[in-house]
């Protein structure tokens, strides 16, 4: 389970998201409820919200993550270019994000727990 202020464990059973995912600015359904995968890895995701005239993004490690392992399975997501070995996800309704990573290597993507809201 996780260990973290935020408190997800609520929201994990069976390893599992119990509930919907859902985008925090849109509200837009973007997994349903037994749909992914929790999983503890570190990555570096990118901000959502970047300051003007930066050249490199900044970043912040995120280690508790819904794995979707077939992209089909989403609801609503978008894919952004490719980066290295790596597409960011995005509200494909209202293009915030990312909220988590697509691996080209394994084909799995990532969604962040605390870039979404569960409900």
């Amino acid at each position: 389970m996780p260990n973290c202020a935020d408190n997800y464990e609520n929201e994990i059973a069976n390893g599992k998201n119990v509930n919907s995912v859902k985008c925090k600015f849109c509200n837009s359904k973007i997994l349903n409820p037994t749909s992914a995968e929790f999983t503890n890895s570190e990555f570096e995701l990118p901000l959502i919200a970047q300051k003007e005239g930066v050249d490199t993004p900044e970043t912040e490690t995120i280690s508790l993550f819904w794995v979707v392992n077939d992209m089909y399975v989403f609801e609503n997501v978008g894919f952004s270019k490719t980066v290295g070995n790596t597409k960011y996800l995005t509200c494909a309704d209202c293009e915030a994000g990312p909220i988590g990573y697509y691996d080209l290597t394994t084909k799995k993507s990532y969604v962040a727990l605390t870039r979404v809201l569960h409900v």
